[in-house]
């Protein structure tokens, strides 16, 4: 996604999904290491051990710690404040989205069912992400 090859980080409790978005990002060559955490706990740890990744892909329903607790956490934290966050998810709920945009995240996705649709919404976050300049 970043000519850095920082990190990927998704958070996302689903293994089929999780593997949907691995086998995407390879269709697309994206190099970037991708670190899978199956929860906002583990990722919230993960944070502070490996390097700060260039974007979090999200889901919201997971357990322990759901993705809208996670970004609370996340959005708080002034080193982890400026991370772009993509939530991915199936949650077509309104209270969803708004309270996902009113924590700060880049964008809310619906993560399609048929896979050549979801190739095209990783495709699609991968162009802006490749093209945007965030800070170093």
């Amino acid at each position: 996604m970043r000519l850095n090859n920082k990190p990927i980080l998704l958070v996302e409790d689903d293994q089929v999904d999780a593997m949907t978005v691995k086998r995407a990002l390879k269709e697309l060559h994206v190099t970037n290491p991708l670190v899978h955490m199956e929860n906002g706990e583990d990722a919230l740890q993960s944070l502070a051990l490996q390097d700060r990744p260039c974007i979090i892909l999200l889901d919201l329903n997971m357990p322990r710690m759901g993705g809208i607790e996670f970004l609370k956490e996340v959005k708080g934290h002034a080193a982890y404040r400026s991370i772009p966050v993509v939530v991915l998810t199936t949650s077509a709920e309104q209270k969803d989205k708004v309270d996902s945009f009113e924590l700060g995240v880049a964008g809310y996705m619906a993560k399609p069912v048929d896979y050549r649709q979801f190739v095209e919404v990783m495709r699609s976050i991968n162009t802006y992400w490749t093209i945007s300049e965030m800070p170093s």
